[in-house]
């Protein structure tokens, strides 16, 4: 039955990924296409910068809320094994990523993945992502690479911490999507003067 209910969970995982429902609020709540605003990207970003706060943040919240119930479902309903929960979360950011309901061209997959991390019982991914993107925000200029400065620190931190084993393999699955969903992006090279680095030099001047 772990089958079965593996498969079911990860078809609805893939499917309420796909749902754009960012681009559903421009489309039937602002009259509006959000791919034509900020960076073109069907998300709640662009819902921000398109209808202002309150529909951000209801896009935000739908956007990060769908990586959440069938990774909790996995876990804790129906007990699936750690493997299957990882994979159920990352049919999520899949569904996201690459929407059907989008021609294949989904989002960014920054919020989707967020959900997940939330809602899966592993919560040092979560934590080290979250420390080591901050990081990233500090001390790297460009966004894209903020993202993956995150990324490749948190994996790295994993695969000292828990060796070879789901938690770093899971890491690297996600890595794959964001660097295929931020390619373009990453192509300009990033400066390692970040926030962090022009405080410290300013406190320096300043004693």
């Amino acid at each position: 039955m772990d089958i079965l209910y593996s498969v079911l969970l990860v078809l609805g995982a893939f499917w309420l990924g796909a749902c754009m429902f960012s681009s559903w609020i421009g489309k039937w709540l602002l009259g509006k296409d959000i791919r034509n605003y900020g960076d073109g990207n069907p998300g709640a970003y662009n819902v921000f910068r398109a209808g202002g706060r309150k529909a951000g943040v209801l896009a935000l919240v739908l956007d990060i809320g769908k990586g959440v119930p069938f990774v909790v479902l996995a876990h804790y309903f129906f007990r699936l094994p750690e493997v299957a929960v990882m994979t159920v979360g990352l049919c999520a950011i899949l569904g996201h990523a690459f929407s059907p309901l989008l021609g294949f061209k989904g989002g960014k997959a920054l919020t989707v993945t967020l959900g997940v991390l939330l809602a899966l019982p592993q919560h040092e991914i979560l934590f080290s992502a979250l420390v080591f993107v901050f990081l990233g925000f500090l001390l790297v200029d460009v966004d894209a690479w903020k993202v993956m400065f995150g990324m490749v620190a948190s994996l790295i931190y994993l695969v000292i911490a828990k060796g070879l084993s789901l938690e770093p393999l899971f890491m690297l699955c996600v890595m794959a999507i964001l660097v295929a969903k931020h390619f373009d992006d990453l192509k300009t090279i990033p400066r390692f003067r970040g926030k962090l680095i022009t405080w410290l030099q300013d406190k320096k001047v300043r004693t």
